[in-house]
């Protein structure tokens, strides 16, 4: 692995600007890999899938230091609101899960009281605790179908009900037919009735 500084400077240029939840995705990553054995992540890439909970600024970090990508398939989101990861052994199907603890916050605020900025003083405080005051750690068990791994190859399905494409066994089987998610009342998104276009910039 990189050093944790070279870790940093990576994540600030690829999430835009450095915050307190890059650093804090910096140390759950390395710590993340350190459990697991891995001391490459690009090496060894294919051994690692990581799940992420949450779309905010230690996603990014994780994502740099396990190189794990959501296109590549080796970043699984999971919309669940929390400050947490795990990190996955494919080839053992065990894996580690760090939760960002909440008491990390005010252990931020009693080491450097004197920091006028809540950001600053939670990056300065977050570079030197312990794993064991920033994170709770598990040992958990995760079952991994071959649609889920890097690389897999399956059927394309069509929707009986729109007609899209559906890959890696995401379909729905209702009655009998095939659905996406979205016609299946999984949707994020409501369609709007067409109507007649306006040239961009026309005012009537």
């Amino acid at each position: 692995m990189k050093s944790f500084e070279e870790y940093v400077q990576d994540a600030e240029r690829t999430h835009g600007h450095l915050c307190a939840g890059q650093i804090l995705g910096v140390r759950m990553a390395m710590l993340g890999l350190t459990r697991l054995g891995i001391t490459d992540p690009i090496k060894e890439r294919k051994r690692l899938v990581t799940f992420v909970e949450i779309d905010r600024c230690a996603t990014d970090a994780v994502a740099v230091v396990t190189g794990c990508r959501l296109g590549k398939r080796a970043l699984k989101f999971r919309d669940w609101g929390k400050v947490a990861a795990t990190f996955v052994d494919v080839s053992k199907g065990t894996g580690i899960r760090l939760v960002a603890r909440e008491a990390s916050k005010d252990l931020a605020l009693e080491c450097f009281p004197e920091i006028p900025d809540k950001n600053q003083r939670q990056m300065a405080a977050y570079r030197q605790l312990a794993d064991a005051e920033l994170f709770d750690e598990m040992w958990v068990e995760v079952n991994l179908p071959p649609e889920e791994f890097p690389g897999y190859r399956s059927e394309k399905v069509f929707c009986d009900q729109c007609g899209e494409g559906i890959n890696f066994k995401r379909e729905i089987v209702r009655e009998g037919r095939r659905l996406c998610r979205a016609c299946a009342g999984e949707s994020y998104y409501t369609p709007i009735p067409q109507q007649s276009s306006v040239p961009l910039g026309r005012r009537d």
